[in-house]
């Protein structure tokens, strides 16, 4: 596919052309969902030196939008050849759910365990995720191309956050779950370019197309945290925000060579700084100025620098980064739009250049090479066997009734591989999706 053909969107999951690829890479803690021309793969990654293929599919090319709910058996997939219809898949049982067919491009994808949320370039559609029913159409939304859009993966805090202006950085902040705007925050001058929550939907980061300033946002009130200096020398495409599982950290990649690591210090309780660091004691110093200094010059020295960074072989190129815990350390890890996965260390106490452990080879060279391929001394493992097709499975006989225990998934970005899952954590009724019984094919709908 040509560049004109298709659809750009940003956060964090990367969308780029390269050649006659359509190439789509999410990242979400340690799941990948990688679309390409050819299809697309599902991996998960637990251990620094070995990527697991959990899933791959060619019976869908040029997939530009591909999207797992965490470790469950649901993927969305959007494919270039019919941008405007969004297929909805049990990939282990192999069965398509449902599709839905929109009035214009899909530009992204969002999804938590209860919503699941489409993003055109002026309309928004949120559906309820165990039925997929439409809830909600958001008509007349300001023109947003790249499809701009965080939805948080706690599903008790479903919010959704979207521009709310084309000229300025303003952030839409939509209850999902209630479906009623919850409030408007004035994030930057210029347009945005990258939004995200942190794990819990307490905390909303945003970039503008500038990139020089990202902030970070207290949700629902939506007062300002955090706000960091990416740099000041050069305007920069921003092309991925991520927070760490824990919230402590948030990494930023760009159109340049390095990725930034952010650390969010909270005051303690005595009102000092919990870490005793040059940057919190200069911080200090420049806010007891800040009553007499220029605002714009007080609001520039307070914004504190990278705790860590990372130093990419090459700029220029697209990428997508996330933190995650990794053999119960913490690395960074950045897809970038050639196919290749980086994994680095991360010093959480000392931060600093972090160091590359390992690379792996998503897609690209191995693609000519067959089942098993590796490349720079990378493993990946494939799935022991190819799954049938909806047509060969539609007629399959359902399996038993549901036991006291079921196979479930939880927000562990795919590390589980669905394993079992007490029944108590579905009290508050999110869908069981690996279980057999769930997510029979349900009749094609067309949106309105």
């Amino acid at each position: 596919m040509q560049g004109e053909s298709c659809h750009r969107r940003g956060r964090n999951s990367n969308f780029t052309t390269t050649g006659d690829n359509c190439i789509s890479v999410c990242i979400s803690c340690r799941s990948l969902a990688v679309g390409t021309k050819t299809g697309y793969r599902l991996f998960s990654v637990t251990m620094v030196e070995k990527l697991d293929c959990i899933h791959e599919s060619a019976e869908t090319p040029d997939v530009y939008i591909v999207e797992r709910l965490f470790s469950s058996s649901l993927v969305v997939v959007v494919s270039a050849a019919m941008p405007r219809r969004m297929n909805v898949y049990h990939f282990k049982k192999g069965t398509e759910i449902c599709n839905y067919s929109y009035s214009n491009n899909i530009l992204a994808v969002r999804l938590n365990r209860q919503r699941l949320v489409v993003c055109l370039e002026e309309s928004i559609y949120i559906h309820n995720i165990k039925d997929m029913k439409l809830l909600k159409t958001l008509l007349n939304t300001p023109s947003n191309p790249s499809g701009l859009c965080a939805l948080s993966i706690n599903h008790s805090n479903s919010y959704l956050a979207y521009p709310g202006s084309a000229t300025i950085g303003e952030i839409v902040v939509y209850d999902a779950n209630n479906l009623s705007t919850v409030t408007m925050i004035p994030a930057h001058d210029s347009p945005l370019a990258a939004l995200t929550f942190n794990a819990s939907g307490t905390k909303l980061a945003s970039a503008s197309e500038r990139g020089t300033v990202i902030r970070v946002f207290s949700i629902p009130e939506g007062l300002r945290l955090f706000e960091f200096r990416r740099g000041m020398k050069r305007y920069v495409s921003i092309s991925s925000l991520s927070f760490s599982p824990d919230g402590q950290f948030l990494c930023a990649s760009s159109n340049t060579e390095t990725v930034h690591i952010f650390k969010l210090e909270q005051l303690g309780p005595s009102g000092e700084d919990e870490a005793a660091t040059w940057t919190a004691y200069m911080g200090k110093m420049f806010s007891a100025a800040s009553s007499y200094l220029p605002a714009q010059v007080s609001g520039m020295m307070s914004q504190d620098r990278a705790f860590a960074t990372v130093h990419l072989l090459a700029s220029g190129q697209r990428n997508v980064c996330t933190l995650a815990m990794i053999q119960k350390l913490p690395r960074l890890l950045v897809a970038s739009a050639d196919g290749q996965l980086f994994i680095y260390n991360v010093d959480p106490q000392d931060g600093g250049e972090c160091m590359l452990a390992h690379t792996h080879r998503l897609f690209g060279v191995d693609e000519g090479r067959g089942e098993g391929a590796e490349c720079d001394g990378s493993e990946v493992t494939r799935p022991p066997h190819t799954f049938p097709s909806y047509a060969a499975t539609v007629a399959l006989p359902a399996t038993g009734p549901v036991t006291a225990t079921l196979t479930g998934y939880s927000e562990d970005g795919g590390a589980k591989k669905g394993e079992i899952i007490p029944e108590h954590e579905f009290a508050a009724g999110p869908v069981c999706l690996d279980d057999e019984n769930e997510f029979p094919p349900v009749s094609i709908q067309k949106t309105k």
